[in-house]
Order: structure tokens, then sequence, then C-alpha cells
């Protein structure tokens, strides 16, 4: 080969190829090395246990418009070591495993490639981890993640039992999978199906298409949204019905059951798109309404009879008969699972021990209560009970920074549940408790069947989004009861923008809260939706209501205002 064939770079694309090499690696100007002993000390420290809380700057780890980090927050060496390894590694291998326990790697690439839910949600979930544990440090980063732990084990299991009888992945066969699988609305309490737990599998419609994609990917739910109202379906109802009810229009549903059971809650409102699940289903289809007003002795009796109704209808399309001592075993399970929910509760209400933040606490009562029985809450509690004890024992404060005890009411955003995480990291506002947590305050009695199912109807009625939400003012108003309970000395008021019943109780809730002196942020927001509220408006809101109000400063400055519309 001639030199003169040789093509040299010109001058100007070496300089900028060295610019963007050395854009890789930090300026050396930029950084500062200790002038002194004691400089030295402290940063020796802060590389050994992390910066404390208030000289840590979260907010600039994010790239521009993406919340997502530009590089991993340094959490001092034993946390930052304990996330690498029982967090990040620990649960992408379990990803892993749990698809390959709960059926076949060749399933689940082909529900990943059929289903637009399943791709955008199952990628980032260690996103969704970051997120909602962000800052946090010691008992409290380790209580959290195993709750984010049995969540993702549920769901894995879940997408793939209806991967594993989807008709749609087998060009419309059906195979034993489907024959053997009850399909129910994600508001059908999963207890309802334990008598047929040993031959079947139950698996909630919407749970894992809308409910679990909210939280992991904001932007998984809106052309469900758009879906439903391009039907010519007014756009003012709840946006989780139309959610719903716009899966089936654009046929991102498996097809993995032969028949459904359905209900009409959170509110009337998603009866609409139960009509619209049976249009495009066309199966036998058993509906179990929840009544709005509850404390009824005639309506508690009607509704334990609907809950009868509902097994004839499985026993005759299934033709196996109801199994009692079944029903019995997995409701003494779940019931073991109530009585640490309480020294849970306990330990929040009469201590500053409790180890889990306030987005892990919520979305692992829900999904555990509303779910019903699985292994993975059994072993994930037995694992928290661990943390929690020697908490207690030694007295660890797990949320040092905490100025306020904040308790969450009504209806959440469900695609933004780890504000939570941002409010205490900026503002020391730490949300012990939920609403949703509380609603299945009570165990089952399964001495004699009938007390079972008088039980198990005030269970069914005291669905999320039900009791203390549209049941009457006397539950809507156990909050004061719950402050107390919990020490809380501010309430964040959830203002779900489409939901007519709570709409109305605003002014009732604003003269209560006057009357009793009481500091609440009412919190806007669309349930699924994220363009009617922002997350960044959300955060103006709080921010506001912090400096204006209670007169204080934030924790983290770095925090109070970013661009995260992009992001998952």
């Amino acid at each position: 080969m001639k030199l003169s064939a040789i093509k040299l770079p010109k001058p100007s694309d070496l300089t900028g190829t060295l610019r963007a090499v050395a854009a890789l690696f930090p300026d050396p100007r930029d950084v500062k090395l200790p002038k002194n002993r004691k400089e030295a000390r402290k940063a020796a420290k802060d590389f050994w246990y992390g910066k404390p809380h208030g000289e840590r700057r979260l907010g600039d780890l994010y790239c521009e418009k993406t919340g997502l980090y530009k590089h991993r927050e340094w959490r001092g060496v034993k946390d930052t070591f304990y996330y690498f390894h029982m967090i990040w590694l620990y649960n992408y291998a379990n990803m892993v495993m749990d698809i390959m326990k709960f059926g076949s790697p060749v399933t689940f690439v082909k529900g990943l490639w059929r289903y637009r839910w399943m791709g955008q949600t199952y990628l980032p979930v260690l996103h969704w981890f970051d997120r909602g544990l962000e800052g946090m440090r010691g008992p409290a980063l380790r209580a959290s993640a195993w709750h984010y732990r049995a969540m993702t084990c549920v769901t894995i299991n879940q997408f793939m039992n209806m991967f594993e009888a989807d008709g749609n992945l087998r060009n419309g066969a059906h195979n034993d999978a489907w024959h053997h699988a009850m399909a129910h609305k994600e508001t059908v309490w999963g207890g309802i199906f334990y008598p047929w737990m040993d031959k079947f599998k139950h698996i909630p419609l919407e749970m894992i298409p809308y409910f679990v994609t909210c939280h992991v990917n904001n932007h998984t739910v809106l052309n469900y949204i758009d879906a439903a109202q391009s039907l010519g379906l007014p756009g003012d109802p709840c946006p989780m019905c139309q959610a719903e009810a716009g899966i089936f229009v654009l046929d991102d549903v498996p097809d993995y059951a032969p028949f459904l059971v359905t209900s009409n809650e959170a509110c009337d409102g998603s009866v609409a798109s139960t009509a619209i699940q049976d249009w495009f289903w066309n199966r036998p289809l058993f509906a179990m309404p929840q009544p709005m007003q509850f404390d009824d002795p005639l309506v508690q009796e009607h509704c334990a009879n609907e809950i009868r109704e509902c097994w004839k209808f499985i026993e005759e399309q299934t033709g196996v008969p109801f199994n009692w001592e079944l029903l019995k075993e997995n409701l003494e399970k779940q019931n073991e699972l109530m009585r640490f929910e309480w020294e849970k509760w306990d330990v929040d209400a009469k201590t500053g021990s409790y180890p889990i933040n306030g987005v892990a606490q919520a979305l692992y009562r829900i999904y555990q209560s509303q779910y019903g029985e699985h292994f993975i809450w059994h072993f994930v509690d037995g694992k928290v009970n661990k943390i929690m004890t020697r908490c207690v024992e030694k007295k660890i404060d797990t949320f040092p920074k905490t100025r306020h005890r904040v308790i969450a009411w009504s209806c959440a955003p469900l695609y933004y549940s780890n504000w939570c995480t941002w409010a205490y990291n900026c503002w020391g506002l730490n949300t012990v408790i939920n609403m949703d947590s509380l609603m299945f305050d009570m165990t089952i009695r399964t001495d004699t069947l009938d007390h079972c199912v008088e039980d198990m109807a005030r269970y069914h009625e005291w669905a999320p989004m039900r009791r203390m939400a549209v049941g009457g003012m006397h539950h809507i108003f156990e909050l004061w009861d719950y402050m107390e309970r919990f020490r809380c000395d501010m309430v964040m008021m959830y203002d779900q923008l489409q939901c007519k019943g709570m709409q109305g109780v605003v002014g009732l809730f604003e003269d209560e809260f006057r009357k009793r002196n009481i500091h609440a942020i009412w919190m806007p927001h669309a349930l699924p939706d994220k363009r009617t509220v922002s997350r960044a408006e959300i955060r103006r809101i709080i921010n506001d209501y912090m400096t204006t109000v209670m007169k204080e400063e934030p924790l983290d400055p770095s925090l109070l205002e970013f661009d995260d519309d992009m992001s998952w």
C-alpha cells in the first residue's frame, strides 16, 4: 500500500475525538484533594460510610430530563456492596430463575415479543428498585428491598402462568394449562379461589398489564387510556377503568382462562370496563359486585350469598367440587401474614425503629392482601422480621432525618408511588402508613363455614380504594384515629381528580383540618395518567407548602427541581 493512500484524520477531527474521550473521565481541575488532615479524615469517613443526609446531593446524579442515574449512588462501602450484591445482582439473577421456575424461557420470549406492557415493564424493573430505595441506608435499605423482591417474584409468577396458558401464543390452541386457570378482575380478592388451589391457578386479569406497569413504567398505560376514549367513551371517568378497558381494545390481553370473575370495584365506574371486557372476551362471566354501604347486616348477608354463588359458578365451570379443607388451610396461612402485619404496625406506631419506607410498605401490603396466599410472602416476612427485631432491640433510628410523620390518605398516584422516598430525602417527610395498607385490617375465622363466609364477605368489601374512600363517612373519617395511633402530625391528602366519590368530600376534609389544626398537603393526580398532573408538578406543590406554610429549608436542595418527564 502506498503511503499516499493512507488518509490521516484532519486535525479538527482528531481534536474532537480526544475531547470525546476526555469527557469520559473527570476533569482533574474538578477533583478536590483534601487540604489538611481534618479534610482527609472527613473524605475517608464519607467514603467508608457515605455522605450524611444533609451533605449528599442526590439530584446531581440524574441525567437531564430522564431521572436516570449518571452513576450509582455511593452509600458507603457496606451499603453500596450490599446494594450491588443483594439487590442489583440478586434480583437480576432471581428474575431469570423465576422464569425458569414458573415456566419456559421460550414462552417468556414469546410473551415479551407479543405484549407491549411486558417489554416495557420487565426491562426497567431495577430502575423501579432504584427510585423506591433512593437514599436508603442500613436496615431501611435491606427491609424495603425484600418487599420489592417479593412483589417481583409474584409478578413473574403471574405473567408466566398467563403465558404458559395463553392461546394467543399457540395460534389459538388451548392447552391443559388454559383449562386449569381461573381469570378474575384484579380487585377480586384471590382468597375467593382458595378451594381450588391444588388443581387450578387463579390469575388476576389486570394486575400485571395495568397495576404493576404503572409503578414500574409510567408511560405504559397511556395508550390504553387513549384507546378506550377512541371508542367514543368520555374522558372524565376514572382513568383506571379506561386503562383496563383499553387493554382489551388493543388486544393486549393473554387468552389464558375459560371464564372470568369480575366485580364493580374500585367504584361503579368500573362496571363500564367490565362490560367491555365481557364483550371482547365473550366467555362465561360471573359478576360479584361489592356494595357501597356495607355496614348494614342485610347488605352483609347479600355479599356472603354472592360469594357462595360465585363458588357454584366455579364448580360448574371446572367440574371440581368446593374444597373446605383447602380453603381453611390457605386462609390460616393468610391470617399468619396478617398477624405479622399487625406486629409491623405496632413497631411503626410505637417506636422509631420501623425499617420499611413508605412506598415499599404500601405496595407490598396492597399486593399481598389483594392477591392472596403465596410462598414468597412468608419467606420475605421472615427476612423482614429478623431485621425489624434487631432494629427494636438495638433501638436503631431507621429514618433519623424525620421531621414530620405523614399519613397518606385516599387513592394514590400509581405513576408516582415513590414520591414519598423523594419527600423524605428532600424534606424529611416520613410517610409511615398509607390508607390502602389499612384496608384489610382483620383475620378470617375458620371454625365454621358460616363464620368463614361472613368474614370473607367483609374482607371482600374492604378492598383497596373501597372501605375508606367510598364506604361512607364513618370509614372515610377513620383518618383521625389512625393519625393518633401512628403519631402522625401531617396528612398527604391524595386528590384523584377524576374520582367522583372523593371529590364530594373535599370541603368536609378541609373543615376538619382547620378545626383540628392539622397540616395537610393536597396532592392532585389522575391515578395512572401522568399527563394530567406530572410528577414534577406534584413535587412543586409539596415544595411550595413546605417553604411557604411550614417555613422549612430542604435537607437536599438538589432534589427541589429536576425534569424526569422522560423517565420510566
